[in-house]
């Protein structure tokens, strides 16, 4: 199996690393196939509670490997599709699918280069701390090409369709304050807190009631899409289901006892 991602699982904290901190964490093909088979695993753990996407050395995600794309242009134009509808279509999408599927928050820890897929896969996030030396920019249009990984999905929901479309056209690159006062990301935290601060926010939400957590991030996911009419029924189906639950108990007798509640997940 490729090292060029790695799955740690402790506890109930699953961390996923892109693991090329030579070439900025660049995708290429082996990545691709990594990825999507630590993803698998993860989608097979059990007892995580919370999954932290981050990148290995100064930099998250710097897009994709140009390197290795430009060996591709000794190949046909038919042949190159061919292998980067592959590479996007086996791979990267199932893989984004799964992570977006997860019951788990997903956290995005964002230092440095936030490019590319990279960028998509941190807007698909459920929540994103950055370091105060992130930049991002979607950059797909400079290399005369479209966004992949969710990247048209993702964005528009955080931004709105005409930021999102300047963004995507124009490729610009954002600091770390102006993706946060976008909504791209949740906090920014100085670079050399970064860590502590994620392991913080991970430790949290581990802590906290992961069957509403799931149901959750089902309704967000759907609401969009949804009809107000479908939207209230699902959300009286999720109250209701909750209130089965030994975390919902346990949640009301915490208030009332006016202490912290022990979410047990179930």
């Amino acid at each position: 199996m490729s090292e060029q991602v790695l799955l740690e699982i402790r506890g109930a904290i699953a961390t996923l690393t892109l693991n090329r901190p030579s070439a900025m964490n660049a995708l290429g093909l082996e990545m691709g196939q990594a990825f999507y088979a630590r993803t698998q695993e993860l989608q097979k753990a059990d007892g995580v509670r919370v999954v932290v996407v981050t990148g290995a050395g100064e930099h998250f995600m710097a897009g994709g490997d140009i390197k290795e794309f430009h060996g591709m242009l000794a190949e046909s134009p038919e042949a190159r599709s061919r292998a980067f509808g592959r590479l996007i279509g086996e791979l990267i999408n199932p893989a984004v699918e799964i992570l977006r599927g997860l019951p788990a928050p997903v956290v995005g820890k964002i230092r440095g280069a936030c490019a590319g897929f990279g960028f998509s896969l941190m807007a698909g996030c459920d929540m994103v701390l950055a370091a105060d030396n992130a930049y991002f920019t979607t950059g797909y249009s400079l290399l005369g090409t479209t966004a992949d990984g969710g990247g048209t999905y993702f964005l528009p929901r955080l931004v709105g369709a005409r930021k999102a479309a300047e963004l995507t056209l124009l490729a610009e690159r954002l600091d770390a304050p102006q993706a946060l006062a976008l909504g791209l990301v949740n906090r920014v935290v100085p670079a050399a807190e970064l860590d502590a601060a994620c392991e913080a926010l991970a430790i949290r939400l581990a802590a906290g009631p992961s069957i509403a957590y799931a149901n959750a991030k089902r309704l967000l996911n759907r609401s969009l899409g949804a009809t107000l009419a479908d939207q209230l029924a699902a959300e009286a189906a999720s109250f209701a289901g909750c209130s089965a639950s030994n975390d919902f108990a346990e949640g009301v007798i915490a208030f009332v006892e006016k202490r912290k509640p022990a979410f047990r997940g179930r």
